[in-house]
C-alpha cells in the first residue's frame, strides 16, 4: 500500500463509523443496510469490507463507540451536578433530563440492540451486557461516595428506575418523566443514608479522597 492509501484509510474507516453510528441508532441496526452505509459514508464497497467484513463487526464497532462516548458524557454531566452541596443520587435524572432533550434522542442503543439482536449473536449481546454492567458499577460507586447504607442495593433500585425512565422517554417522549425519575432516585438516598461524608468528590477516586475534596469545597 503507498503512502497516499494509507493516509486514506483512516478517514474512510471513520466516515464508516461515524456514518453507520448515526443510522443505527436513529434507524435500528436491521433496518439499516450495507448499501444505504456505503452509499451515504462515501466509500467504495470495496473498502467497506476491508475495514469491516461483515455488517456483524460494523454493529459491534458501533456499540463499543458508543459505550466509550456515552459513558463518557454521563460521567461529566454527573460530576458536574455533584459540585453542588448537598446533591444525591438524583443529579443522575438531572443528566438523562439533558440527554433525553437533545433533538437526536432515540432512547438507550443497548437496550435497541438487545431488542434487535438475537440471542445467537452473542458478541452484541455481550457488550451491551457490559455498558449496563459498567453502569451499575458507576452507580454503586456514586451510592458509596453519598454515604448510603447498602451501595450494591441502591445501585440495583437505580439501575431499574434508570431503565425504566429512558424506556418511558423513549415511548413518550413526555418532559415530565425525569421528574419522576428524580423522585424516585431521592427517595433511594433517603431510606439508606450512613451519617454523611460530605459532598462527593470524583467518581474516580476513593472514599477517604472524596471526603478531602469536600472539606475543601466546604
Amino acid at each position: 500500500m503507498d503512502v497516499a492509501a494509507r493516509n486514506q484509510t483512516p478517514g474512510a474507516r471513520e466516515r464508516i463509523l461515524e456514518t453507520a453510528s448515526r443510522l443505527f441508532y436513529r434507524d435500528g441496526l436491521r433496518a439499516t443496510g450495507v448499501d444505504t452505509i456505503i452509499a451515504k459514508s462515501g466509500v467504495a464497497k470495496m473498502s467497506f469490507y476491508r475495514h469491516f467484513p461483515s455488517k456483524s463487526d460494523l454493529i459491534e464497532e458501533f456499540l463499543r463507540r458508543r459505550h466509550d462516548r456515552w459513558t463518557v458524557w454521563f460521567t461529566k454531566a454527573v460530576e458536574r451536578r455533584l459540585k453542588k452541596r448537598g446533591a444525591g443520587m438524583e443529579v443522575v435524572a438531572d443528566a438523562l433530563r439533558e440527554w433525553f432533550a437533545e433533538p437526536d434522542f432515540r432512547g438507550c442503543a443497548f437496550i435497541n440492540a438487545v431488542a434487535e439482536t438475537p440471542l445467537r449473536q452473542a458478541e452484541q449481546n455481550a457488550i451491551a451486557r457490559q455498558h449496563k454492567e459498567h453502569l451499575r458499577s458507576f452507580l454503586e460507586k456514586l451510592a458509596e461516595r453519598l454515604s448510603l447504607s447498602d451501595p450494591e442495593n441502591s445501585a440495583a433500585q437505580a439501575m431499574i428506575i434508570i431503565e425504566g425512565t429512558i424506556v418511558r422517554a423513549q415511548m413518550t417522549g413526555d418532559p415530565e418523566v425525569p421528574a419522576t425519575c428524580r423522585q424516585l432516585l431521592q427517595s433511594i438516598g433517603a431510606s439508606s443514608h450512613r451519617p454523611a461524608l460530605g459532598n462527593a468528590g470524583s467518581l474516580g477516586k476513593g472514599r477517604k479522597s472524596a471526603t478531602k475534596s469536600s472539606r475543601k469545597r466546604a
